[in-house]
């Protein structure tokens, strides 16, 4: 899980959550290689060099087992919203939120489930072709906001926002942002900075990143 988890995520920093002129579900998303700049490995994924994963040694005591999360609710900026997987697509690229339902929020489910020891990756769209969407807001957490993350075994998942961050897409550092933990974390990405047009993507991301408390 790990290794894959290494290589694939990338996409995450470099494909497009949202748009004003067009369908967030981007055809022209670039192919799963580091960009410049990017600390992750330059091989495209499958068959590509990565860390080894690091011995497994059980979830910490206060972190929770393995399960599908089902719903997202976040106070500050009323999110409540439900999850879909989202999987590595035929052109080996994570395949991001259908674009269709601006309400709706992805986890990588081959990653660490919310609330399980590792970095769990949740992602939404700021935008879609037709109206603003689930993480539209998400720029206005603040150090400790907490949300939740309702699980299928009936639990609920709490984090506290550590912090918000935006980098730009052709320097997205990945390792610290998808890197393993040795406690429950979170990433909620979104796009962020400008628009552009041309190449029909925003130019940054924003990451928040959060544990469980």
């Amino acid at each position: 899980m790990t290794v894959l988890f290494a290589v694939a995520l990338l996409v995450l920093a470099v494909s497009l959550f949202g748009g004003n002129d067009t369908s967030a579900d981007s055809s022209s998303r670039p192919p799963l290689i580091a960009q410049p700049g990017a600390s992750a490995p330059s091989a495209a994924y499958p068959g590509a060099a990565a860390p080894s994963a690091p011995p497994d040694t059980g979830p910490a005591k206060s972190d929770l087992p393995r399960s599908k999360p089902v719903r997202l609710r976040i106070p500050e900026i009323s999110v409540d919203a439900p999850f879909t997987d989202l999987a590595i697509g035929a052109g080996g690229q994570l395949e991001p939120p259908p674009p269709g339902d601006t309400n709706l929020v992805g986890w990588y489910a081959k990653g660490a489930s919310p609330g399980e020891t590792g970095t769990s990756i949740i992602a939404g769209h700021v935008d879609t072709k037709t109206s603003a969407a689930v993480f539209v807001h998400l720029d206005q957490l603040d150090e400790g906001d907490v949300f939740h993350v309702e699980r299928a075994d009936g639990r609920r998942a709490t984090f506290v926002v550590d912090a918000l961050e935006t980098f730009d897409k052709d320097d997205f550092p990945s390792e610290r942002v998808y890197g393993d933990t040795d406690r429950a974390e979170v990433r909620l990405i979104t796009c962020a900075g400008d628009y552009d047009h041309k190449v029909k993507d925003y130019t940054d991301n924003l990451v928040v990143f959060a544990h469980l408390v």
